[in-house]
């Protein structure tokens, strides 16, 4: 006698229905969790944590490196950050003769995902060549043209079209000459800076120069020029004198008015050049203008961790704009 083949109740069709969007919703949250664990593997963007597989295989780390730069080479630094990149960078521009180098801003950028690089103007620390205005803004243009050259930009993890330009003081004029001259840089921040063209009077007449070249002179020299090499403060004010049309910050409001800019100024007696520059940037029509004050002295010394999470604050939206 033959078997009779078993027969089954045909599944009702809303239970197929169900057990299938009980299937798709596990497949999307399994797709899901997949993209999320490829994406921490290879984030780059500020605000996103690098998973520990990439900080092993893309640790944060240091490169020392000499510049070419008209005929010299510029001592640099640069801190690259965890993860496999590319990050965006920071070029951190220091002031005159350069004491106060900001290289804890460096390590909190570092941190927040930022590659930095810091080097020395021709004469100034050791950098071989004479330290001169013009010279130094060469050597800013020079520093960006290096970062972008591919080789340099993979070795160090960064993305060439990411580059925003920190200033201190007289890095503050470094960083509006170089920023207003070189449309690709992303933004700028200025800390304190100083418009040191800009204290030329520009009615200043022939007759007035001696004695202007003096004041102004013993003004730079107080600062402390041991660390800068082949130039005299007197040499530097005639530099100012004949180049401050086209140095001081109003001639290159233009050049920035499209980009974000961020104003920090201090109670060093360097806030009004801050304002005013921020003042004819807006009037300018430069709607990504920001400032912020701080009661401290030049070199922020009571304020360093305020003074960072602004400045990280900033630079994370000028990214994100």
């Amino acid at each position: 006698m033959v078997d009779k083949p078993e027969t089954f109740d045909i599944i009702p069709s809303h239970f197929c229905l169900t057990q299938a969007l009980v299937l798709l919703s596990l497949l999307m949250k399994l797709i899901a969790a997949s993209v999320l664990f490829i994406a921490a593997l290879v984030t780059f963007s500020i605000g996103q944590t690098t998973s520990p597989a990439a900080k092993k295989l893309f640790p944060a780390a240091s490169d020392t490196f000499q510049i070419p730069s008209h005929g010299s080479l510029l001592n640099a630094l640069a801190y690259i950050a965890d993860g496999p990149g590319p990050h965006p960078v920071v070029v951190l521009l220091h002031g005159f003769p350069g004491n106060e180098k900001n290289l804890d801003l460096a390590q909190d950028m570092r941190r927040a995902g930022w590659d930095v690089l810091y080097f020395n103007y021709r004469g100034a620390w050791g950098t071989s060549g004479n330290f001169s205005f013009g010279n130094s803004i060469e050597d800013v243009a020079s520093a960006v043209a290096y970062l972008r050259q591919p080789e340099n930009a993979k070795r160090l993890r960064l993305d060439p079209k990411r580059v925003v330009l920190v200033g201190h003081s007289m890095g503050g004029f470094m960083a509006v000459d170089a920023g207003a001259a070189d449309q690709s840089i992303l933004g700028v921040a200025l800390i304190s800076a100083a418009d040191m063209p800009g204290r030329v009077p520009q009615t200043l007449s022939k007759a007035d120069e001696p004695a202007f070249i003096k004041r102004y002179a013993a003004a730079l020299a107080e600062e402390g020029m041991a660390p800068l090499a082949g130039c005299t403060p007197e040499g530097l004010v005639r530099e100012l004198i004949d180049n401050n049309a086209r140095w001081r910050f109003s001639a290159n409001v233009d050049g920035l008015k499209t980009r974000p800019v961020f104003v920090i100024t201090s109670d060093d007696g360097l806030a009004k050049m801050g304002d005013d520059f921020a003042a004819s940037l807006q009037k300018a029509g430069d709607t990504h203008v920001t400032t912020a004050h701080f009661a401290t002295d030049h070199s922020y010394n009571d304020k360093r961790l305020e003074l960072s999470a602004a400045l990280l604050k900033r630079l994370d939206s000028i990214i994100a704009k």
